[in-house]
């Protein structure tokens, strides 16, 4: 009697779910391409809108799509909801903390956000001198760096594209995102940002860091990685994402 087949079914012990702005391309591919290193995680995704050139919140949150979004995540019980977007740094720290609250309250599930990781990642290296790399337009760019001050950020360098249309922020070419990141690294920063969602900076990120000497932080990784991290999976797995990966889970 010949043996069973292998089953194709993988061991998933663990579900991270994302909301993502819905124009956005990239959260997911880095989101799965990620977790490939663990087996074990699954990915599950909700979209909120967020399009085009032109923000139909640009001051606040649209409370009614992420929570919304969030509901639906929650009908599937994953072990934490993941912010995975980079608005809460340009409206302030204090609001995705209060998005957290609010999605833990309605659901009782785990929150975290891009920029609630960022403040993680910046604590662990110790990083206060910021570079800033973004897809962005200058008004956008500077209102950024603005709040990045004001939550007692040194931004020592910046440097934006000056793309206005989200969708296309998924297109910029490795080349691209790289001069940026090493013409900010002239100026010796603690870490670089790398600071859109829907950049996919990602891909670069390794290569960067052992070139430059700088830990880089994307915002779509931060958020993949938090969610490992809070969820007690990180293990030393996923190192070529990053310096991030080199942080163990408490529990490991």
């Amino acid at each position: 009697m010949a043996p069973p087949a292998p089953s194709l079914r993988p061991d998933h012990r663990t579900a991270i779910a994302m909301i993502t702005p819905s124009a956005n391309l990239v959260v997911e591919r880095v989101t799965n391409a990620i977790l490939s290193d663990f087996p074990e995680v699954s990915g599950h995704f909700s979209r909120t809108p967020v399009f085009g050139s032109k923000d139909l919140f640009p001051d606040d949150y649209d409370w009614d799509g992420m929570l919304a979004a969030a509901r639906l995540l929650a009908h599937a019980r994953p072990d934490i909801i993941v912010w995975n977007g980079s608005k809460g740094a340009n409206l302030g720290f204090p609001v995705d903390d209060a998005l957290c609250r609010r999605i833990e309250s309605e659901t009782t599930i785990p929150a975290t956000t891009s920029t609630i990781a960022l403040q993680a990642a910046l604590a662990h290296f110790q990083a206060r001198r910021i570079a800033v790399v973004s897809p962005y337009g200058a008004a956008y760019q500077d209102k950024l760096i603005g709040r990045f001050r004001s939550e007692g950020l040194d931004v020592v360098a910046e440097a934006h594209a000056g793309i206005a249309d989200n969708l296309d922020f998924a297109a910029m070419s490795d080349d691209a995102i790289a001069a940026m990141m090493r013409g900010v690294a002239a100026a010796r920063p603690d870490a670089i940002l790398s600071w859109c969602t829907n950049m996919p900076a990602a891909y670069v990120v390794d290569a960067l860091e052992r070139e430059l000497g700088i830990p880089i932080l994307d915002s779509t990784t931060l958020a993949v990685w938090h969610a490992l991290h809070l969820t007690g999976v990180l293990d030393g797995r996923g190192r070529h994402w990053g310096r991030l990966f080199d942080i163990l889970s408490p529990s490991q």
